[in-house]
This record gives C-alpha cells, structure tokens and sequence, in this order.
C-alpha cells in the first residue's frame, strides 16, 4: 500500500501560479504519477502524467501553462501550475500507477478567483 498526499494548493488570483507537490510514502520509481481533477459538477479528469522516462502527456486545457515533473529520490512529483484560469479551480489529485495497482491521494484544493 502506498500512501499519496498532496499538498500545496490555496487561492491564487487568474494568471497566478502555484506549485503542487505530492509525496509517496513508497518508491515511484518506474510508476506512473499523474495529476487529476474534478471541478463543482464535474467528473474527474487527467490534467498530466509522466511514464517515468517517456514523454509527459498533458490535457489540451494545460498544455503550455503546466508542468509535470518527477524526483524519485524523494518520491515526489510536482505540478507546475502558470497562467492560471478560473476553469482551473478543483480539487487536485495525485495518482501512481504501476500494472495491477492503482493509487490516490485525497487532494488538494486550487481555486483560482479575484
């Protein structure tokens, strides 16, 4: 079992940026580490996930504003957040993945007001 928390989400104003960070409590080297959201109303998303070593894949909405980024050393992936919009506002999960398993985190809130 491996425990995923997120952290670093707050208010920010539009065209802000903010840094998520979530930490795993076990090795991610090799897994897949992605970022999800669900905004009000809305079924959950992928935002970004990196395939340890391949190319990053981000959603058409993020593309050129977001960063996904990796450090196995401390088991951590970070979600580089700029140009922020109002339709980013939800809460941000963190998920690995590895073939057979699947794990989340409980999120962290970004919303994104003047």
């Amino acid at each position: 079992q491996v425990q995923l928390v997120e952290s670093g989400g707050g208010l920010v104003q539009p065209g802000g940026s903010l840094r998520l960070s979530c930490a795993a409590s076990g090795s991610i080297f090799g897994a897949a580490m992605g970022w999800y959201r669900q905004a009000p109303g809305k079924q959950r998303e992928l935002v970004a996930v990196d395939f340890s070593g391949g190319t990053p894949n981000y959603a058409d909405s993020v593309k050129g504003r977001f960063t996904i980024s990796r450090d196995n050393a401390k088991n951590t992936v970070y979600l580089q957040m700029n140009s922020l919009k109002p339709e980013d506002t939800a809460v941000y999960y963190c998920n690995l993945e590895r073939p057979g398993v699947r794990y989340w985190g409980k999120g962290t809130l970004v919303t994104v007001s003047s």
